[in-house]
């Protein structure tokens, strides 16, 4: 694929967004995200969209500057107050980032989808990527795991109550908070836990930084009753393919299930932060930003599997 002397981050890593050099030496970074209904609410459905997509430059460590609405609609299908609100979710939530959305694009399609492309800025010098995590750091992650989980009872009509507002909550709110937090702190490698799941996207991290990395399944957190639901049967199709995809990276402890396995892979949508970083740091990050920041393990030196969970 050809260069240019422009592109800082591009196709050649896994990072979050891509990073553009302009001639006054800012840095502009830019991703889009879009997807089908995950819950039944079209204002929710438009305000985890808009957090999912916003999540890649917070985890860039950049700012957001404006968006772009991506909508595909069945317009002569469902009433157009349902577009409304979908979209009306999607503009809170940029309010909420502090940012506008300026315009964007629409189809005639089978099925809704919506989501946003965002445009950020960052110091080049300031600028978060997700292959510099180094030996002797320690992983912290913050959200809550389980998205996966609940977003696919919810389409089977088995989700209680509780599971679906803890998921929404967790689903809609931004990682504004999470970036903000690491101001001030020594990071070394940040990514957003997003449809390939807590394992796909460490493997990423771990890959691109040359190490590998310890996790604990018991710091590992999750949204209510997801351990019943999987239990029951309930799982996303894109959690077994993350599992089938990272195994061949992942030594797992022989005290581990394979629902346990299944679980540390859910695909997540609008996932918190992993964040590569001393433990001092560390510590003080979890203590600022609070819960449920948590921390789930650490990073070693290079071994055969990239992934250890215990």
């Amino acid at each position: 694929m050809p260069t240019h002397d422009s592109v800082v981050v591009g196709f050649d890593g896994a990072d979050d967004a891509a990073a553009v050099r302009l001639d006054d030496g800012k840095i502009i970074i830019q991703s889009v995200d879009f997807f089908t209904p995950i819950v039944d609410d079209p204002y929710q459905f438009g305000q985890i969209a808009a957090a999912n997509a916003l999540s890649d430059i917070y985890a860039m460590g950049g700012r957001p500057l404006f968006a772009l609405n991506i909508v595909g609609f069945p317009i002569n299908d469902l009433p157009k107050s349902v577009l409304t609100e979908i979209l009306q979710g999607g503009a809170d939530k940029a309010a909420e980032a502090g940012i506008p959305i300026v315009g964007g694009h629409s189809v005639d399609d089978k099925e809704p989808k919506y989501g946003l492309v965002i445009t950020g800025e960052v110091d080049e010098s300031n600028m978060w990527r997700n292959s510099g995590a180094q030996v002797g750091d320690v992983l912290v992650l913050t959200k809550p795991l389980g998205t996966g989980v609940i977003a696919t009872a919810i389409k089977k009509g088995v989700a209680s109550n509780e599971s679906i507002s803890a998921a929404i909550k967790t689903m809609s709110t931004l990682n504004k908070g999470a970036a903000d937090a690491l101001n001030g702190l020594n990071v070394h490698a940040v990514t957003d836990v997003t449809g390939f799941g807590l394992l796909g996207h460490l493997k990423e991290m771990c890959q691109g930084s040359g190490v590998s990395a310890e996790i604990n399944f018991s710091d590992l957190e999750f949204l209510p009753h997801v351990r019943d639901l999987a239990e029951s049967g309930i799982m996303a199709g894109g959690t077994r393919r993350n599992l089938d995809y990272v195994k061949k990276y992942v030594e797992f402890d022989s005290a581990l299930s394979e629902l346990d396995q299944l679980l540390a892979a859910d695909a997540q949508t609008s996932g918190g932060l992993l964040i590569s970083i001393s433990e001092p740091d560390a510590q003080k990050y979890v203590k600022t930003f609070g819960s449920p920041a948590k921390i789930i393990g650490q990073i070693i030196q290079k071994e055969s599997n990239l992934i250890s969970l215990k």
